[in-house]
Parts: C-alpha cells; structure tokens; sequence
C-alpha cells in the first residue's frame, strides 16, 4: 500500500515539474498590495525549505503531509518563534515549549487531524535515525523533543480514519524539502482540504518591505462559500447560485480550520514575533471568515535572523532587533501575504472525488474573473 502511495505522489511531482507553471491568482488578473519576492513564495527567504508528500490511493485515500524547514534541514539551529490561536478547534503540538523558551526549534509540520500522533513520532524517530539533537533540550547523549505539528480535517474527502499517513510519507517529506518554487493546492497537507466552499489546500506568498521580506504558507480548510470575498468582491455571493458538480457541505457558518505559517527575515525577538503571528488573522478576515466555533485557526510565525543564539559558547548571546516603531511595514506585508497565500491556494485547486463519491470543485477561473470584473476589481 504504502509503495503504491509513493509511485502515485513520485508521478504528481513529476507532472507538476514537468508541466507549465500552474495558474497563480495574479495570473488571473487578481489585485493585491504589496511588492512580492521573486518566487512569491515563503521560499524567498533564504534558507527555508518546504517538502510535500501526497498520499493519494484508489477512490477513498486523499492526504498527506507537508513540512516547513525553517533554516534548512542541514541545519539544528532553533529560530525565534511564536504563534497565536484565533480560535481553538484544532490542534498544534509543540507550542507550549514555543510560547515559554521563545524559540521554534526544528520543521513546523502539517497533516490530517486524525494523522497528528503519527506525524509527530514519525519525526522523533528521524531524529533518532540522524542523531539529530534539539537545538533547546539536549544534554550530554540524551534528548527530549516536542516538535510542532498541526492539522486540518480531511473527511469529506479522505477515509480519515483509515490513518494512511505513515510515518514513511513523513520521512518522505522531511528528506525531500527543498528552496525554490513551492508548489500549491491539492498537494502534501493540503491534499483532501475544501475551502471557502472550493476545493482547498497549500498557497504560499511572500513580500518584500524595505530592506526585508516577510512570507506566508497556509494550508487552507476553512469558511463558508457565502462569505469568500476576493479583492473586496463578493465572489461568493456571486457564485454561490452557480451550478458546479460539488457534493461539498454548504454550511452558513465559518467551519474547517486554516493553519497559517508566517515567516521573516527581519530582526524580531518572541514577543514581536507573536505579534505577527496574530496579523495573520486580518489577512484571513480580508477573504471573509469570521472564525467560527467549529474552525481551527491556529497560526504560528518565526524569523531566520539572528542565528546560532540558542546555546551560545560563553552563554551571553548578542541580539539584533528591530524597534516596535519600525514593525508597521512588516505588518502591512504579513496581512497582505497571508491573503494572497489563501487565494493562491484557490486558483492552484483542481476539482476532486474522493471517499463516497464526494466531489468539491476548484474555484472556477473564469467565473472569478467575471465576478472582479462586475465590482471593478480586474487587474489590466
């Protein structure tokens, strides 16, 4: 089984290599503020690596796992990081360790709800495997390990409780990141996701703001189609009397769960971070959602500045850091990648059938054009 999961996930990244560069919502003439990186992409930082594994199987296995490096997987150096829970129907492990030592201390991980455990001990055991040590809560041969792992449910889509993720895939995932193009929608995490009433999964964006750039990666399973505006327009009004070959729940309320990770280059220390780890929130209400009772929107943020500060030689480690007063354009970035990296996830979704003959389908391109075009929202 789980050979047969690799074949398939070795072919969608073949395609996917090998093909045109899928369809961004820039492409399609979606307007956004701000100044992107080459890539636009939480890849252009430097040093960041993401993996994708997909575990896709006959007609009722839809999932997967995806992984964020933050400095690289060569690297066991921790980063300052925060996060932030807008609301709590959901799951992030590791960050009680995160919100009292200040620092993110190995790859942020996302998977299925119900493939957490498995995901998490998948990467302790690499760790044992590469005699790996955390940067934070090793002494003389032993360690402890709390890593961070978070989830989106996938059961409309996937046989959730079939546990399909193994802790191979994650492996997979972990020795298979890489820098340059991220690829987005149905993929990794992201595989069996449904957002805004569309089919879901990974986007990723990224800005720059002055001398450092600021980037954003969600794995998007959230909201109510009413609700999805885009660019200030309600595509979701729109197109919600339009009909699409989609089982998909149509629920009024705000359900599902977003993880959304947020990433920089510039100078911050833990509680800054965690400030811009509660930006991520506006970026998500731009597109509508209000963060209802049964949604898991967990964020979590770090900076790749000041490096090797953990343990340092003599125990005294000299900081940088911006002010508070120079912290609003790197606000404005967050709020503005962390849109975007959710209407890229959108426009990448392709339509899929998964357990019971459920289908959701992608955010049609051309309706959402339309629908930009009739509120003046079209970029030329």
């Amino acid at each position: 089984m789980i050979q047969a999961c690799f074949i398939v996930a070795a072919l969608l990244s073949l395609s996917i290599t090998a093909a045109a560069q899928p369809k961004r919502a820039r492409d399609l003439g979606v307007p956004f503020e701000g100044i992107t990186g080459p890539l636009n992409a939480i890849t252009d930082i430097a040093g960041i690596e993401v993996g994708h594994m997909t575990v896709i199987n006959g007609a009722t296995v839809r999932t997967g796992v995806t992984v964020i490096w933050p400095r690289g997987k060569q690297s066991d150096d921790p980063a300052f990081g925060g996060w932030f829970s807008l609301n709590g129907n959901g799951e992030m492990t590791g960050t009680t360790w995160l919100e009292e030592s200040g620092f993110l201390d190995g790859p942020i991980l996302i998977t299925n709800t119900h493939s957490v455990g498995t995901v998490r001990d998948a990467y302790i055991a690499w760790q044992v495997e590469h005699k790996r040590k955390p940067g934070t809560n090793s002494f003389g041969g032993g360690f402890w390990s709390l890593p961070i792992v978070a989830e989106t449910y996938d059961g409309f889509l996937n046989d959730t409780n079939g546990f399909h993720v193994k802790p191979a895939h994650v492996v997979q995932a972990l020795d298979g990141a890489a820098g340059g193009r991220v690829p987005e929608g149905n993929l990794g995490g992201g595989t069996g996701m449904i957002c805004f009433g569309f089919k879901g999964g990974i986007g990723t964006s990224s800005r720059i703001a002055g001398q450092y750039r600021v980037a954003a990666l969600v794995q998007c399973n959230c909201g109510a189609k009413r609700q999805l505006r885009i660019a200030g327009a309600p595509v979701g009004q729109e197109l919600a009397a339009q009909a699409v070959a989609s089982t998909a729940p149509k629920p009024l309320e705000d359900t599902g769960s977003i993880i959304i990770v947020v990433a920089t280059d510039a100078p911050l220390l833990p509680n800054q971070i965690k400030r811009l780890a509660r930006r991520a929130s506006l970026g998500l209400a731009r597109l509508g959602s209000t963060s209802g009772n049964g949604s898991g929107d967990i964020f979590i943020a770090f900076s790749t500045a000041n490096p090797n500060v953990a343990k340092p030689p003599d125990g005294t480690a000299t900081l940088s850091m911006l002010s508070n007063d120079s912290l609003g354009p790197i606000f404005d970035a967050t709020v503005q990648a962390v849109e975007e990296a959710i209407v890229n996830a959108l426009v990448a979704a392709e339509d899929m059938t998964g357990i019971d003959g459920h289908k959701v389908t992608a955010l049609p391109h051309d309706a959402l054009q339309q629908a930009l075009k009739k509120y003046n929202r079209l970029a030329p």
